[in-house]
C-alpha cells in the first residue's frame, strides 16, 4: 500500500529495558542491524500496526510494553533504486513512518525471535539509546536521528541513566560492544527456570556492521 507520493505508510519501534538502552536486531541470516519495523496493512491504525508487528519481529504483546511517547508526525526516508526490487522501481520510493517509544515492563525473557513462522531476526543485542546513528545504513541515519532526537526528552528515569543524555549530548563510543543474543539461546532460556535472557554474553561471530536495508524485500 503506497500513498500518491510513493511512500508505503510503515512503523518504527524503539523498544527500552530499565536502563534506557534499546532493542537492536539482526536481521535474519544478513548482518544488517536494524530496530523492529513494518508497513501497515490497509485498515489498520498505526497502533495497531505497531502492536503487530512488535509481536511478529520479537514476540511481545501489549501487556510486555508501554507507550512512553510517539512522534508528531510521519517521518519519511528514500530507497535508494539499488535496494529496490526492479518491478517496484518507477512506483516505490521509500518509507514513512510513525515511530513508537515503548519500554518493556516485563522480564526480556519474554522476548521471542520466533514467535511466528517468518522470523524477521536471528539475534539481537542491548544498546546504548544513541549508538544505532554510528551503525545504521546511511539513507536511514537520517530518520533514525529525527526519531530518537524527537523521542529522547520522554526517556523515562534510569537507574544507570547516562550522564550525556540529560545534556542533550550523544556520549562517545568506547568500543566496547554488548553481549549479542541468538534466536536458539532465547529457545533454551525459555526451558530454564526464570533465567535471565541476557545472562551472560553469547558470541555468534556477528558484528553490528552497517544495517543493509530490506528493501529487497519492499521491508526498508
Amino acid at each position: 500500500m503506497l500513498d500518491r507520493e510513493g511512500f508505503r505508510p510503515n512503523v518504527g519501534i524503539i523498544l527500552l529495558n530499565q536502563k534506557n538502552q534499546v532493542f537492536w536486531g539482526k536481521r535474519i541470516r544478513t548482518h544488517s542491524w536494524q530496530f523492529p519495523q513494518g508497513g501497515i496493512d490497509r485498515g489498520e491504525s498505526p497502533e495497531q500496526a505497531m502492536y503487530r508487528e512488535l509481536h511478529e519481529e520479537v514476540g511481545l504483546h501489549a501487556e510486555h510494553v508501554r507507550i512512553v511517547a510517539r512522534t508528531r508526525d510521519w517521518l519519511r526516508y528514500e530507497v535508494p533504486d539499488r535496494f529496490i526490487r526492479r518491478d517496484a522501481r518507477g512506483h516505490y520510493k521509500g518509507q514513512k513512518q510513525i515511530w513508537y517509544l515503548l519500554q518493556l515492563v516485563a522480564n526480556d525473557w519474554n522476548l521471542n525471535l520466533r514467535a511466528t513462522n517468518h522470523p524477521e531476526f536471528d539475534a539481537w543485542r542491548w544498546n546504548d539509546y544513541w549508538v544505532p546513528l554510528d551503525v545504521v545504513v546511511e539513507f536511514k541515519r537520517g530518520v533514525y536521528e529525527m526519531a530518537l532526537t524527537e523521542l529522547a526528552r520522554f526517556l523515562p528515569r534510569a537507574e544507570h541513566r547516562n550522564r550525556y543524555l540529560r545534556g542533550g549530548m550523544r556520549p562517545r563510543d568506547n568500543g566496547a560492544m554488548p553481549p549479542i543474543q541468538t534466536s536458539d539461546r532465547v529457545e533454551r532460556l525459555e526451558r530454564l527456570d526464570r533465567a535471565p535472557l541476557h545472562g551472560g554474553p553469547t558470541h555468534n561471530g556477528h558484528h553490528a556492521g552497517p544495517a543493509l536495508p530490506p528493501g529487497l524485500e519492499l521491508e526498508p
